[in-house]
């Protein structure tokens, strides 16, 4: 089985002020992340901006950031889409350049049954059948859930490893642990749910916040391993205003905004998101002093 490690770090696409892709922060910033608690960069995924970003921007980013990481740590490729031929098509493009694996995200806006999404991402396993597969379930972003039965089917894959489970159930992850197979990964979705689901069978994070305190996820993580689960549950609590003040507007706004209060030139959003009240900022600068996240001048800029 590939080991993607505990802590996934699904990282923003930094933008030059004319808005096109600034591939060089991109590698900047891809290697400071696994030099800090990462050992897997996912690469544009939903704070990537996946949306805005052109199959091509995608590919480039693929090659960049794995060019700046390589031996360092794996990289997984976010190539879904709502439509399985493109999912496809995508997926096998990067296959070519020695991605790790793929993320895949539920089809959006065209909402399939759930006979269509087992189709769907059984169609692209068996496209790229080399290449390991982790699901990613967002029901909040793509109006459709992927049920814990289509899950334990999609799980009988040899290639479809792991899920990135963001419904913010803990119900539905408990029943996905329950009908799969302890190989069968699962991943948070969401910061502030990483402690809960390791207590119910998960594994590790797909985190946002890790662009700021991955080494803290890494050892929250390894701690709980290890059974010091005291020590696990003070550092999600030290870390927990974090992770909701990353979730007051949009992601990837806050951390975006995070970041460059840190220093690092990511630019902007894209639109349609858009920074023009900037109102969580006050909130969030308030949390990183208080994490002595705002005191160091090493970092990149």
């Amino acid at each position: 089985m590939t080991e993607f490690g505990r802590v996934l770090t699904a990282m923003i696409t930094p933008f030059k002020e004319d808005g096109s892709v600034n591939y060089a922060v991109a590698e900047e910033l891809a290697a400071h992340l696994v030099a800090n608690g990462t050992n897997t960069l996912v690469v544009c995924g939903t704070t990537g901006e996946s949306p805005t970003l052109t199959w091509s921007e995608e590919h480039d980013l693929f090659q960049a950031v794995q060019n700046a990481v390589a031996g360092k740590a794996k990289i997984v490729a976010g190539t879904g889409s709502n439509s399985t031929h493109e999912a496809v098509t995508a997926t096998q493009k990067a296959s070519k350049i020695g991605i790790d694996g793929t993320l895949q995200v539920v089809p959006y806006y065209n909402k399939p049954p759930q006979a269509g999404l087992y189709q769907h991402f059984k169609a692209i396993a068996e496209a790229s059948s080399e290449l390991p597969m982790i699901l990613y379930n967002i029901p909040g972003r793509t109006g459709q859930n992927l049920l814990p039965e289509t899950v334990a089917r999609l799980a009988e894959i040899p290639n479809i490893i792991a899920i990135k489970e963001a419904s913010g159930n803990l119900d539905q992850a408990s029943e996905v642990r329950r009908l799969t197979p302890p190989e069968f990964l699962i991943y948070s979705g969401d910061d502030s749910l990483t402690m809960p689901l390791l207590s119910v069978g998960g594994y590790g994070v797909v985190s946002v916040a890790s662009h700021l305190v991955g080494s803290q996820i890494q050892q929250m993580i390894q701690d709980f391993e290890q059974g010091k689960v005291q020590a696990a549950v003070q550092m999600h609590l030290q870390l927990f205003p974090l992770f909701k003040a990353l979730f007051t507007v949009t992601n990837p706004i806050p951390v975006k905004a995070a970041l460059r209060l840190q220093g690092w030139q990511v630019g902007s959003t894209r639109l349609p998101l858009t920074e023009e009240s900037t109102s969580y900022e006050t909130r969030l600068k308030t949390v990183m002093a208080n994490l002595g996240l705002l005191e160091t001048e090493s970092l990149k800029a």
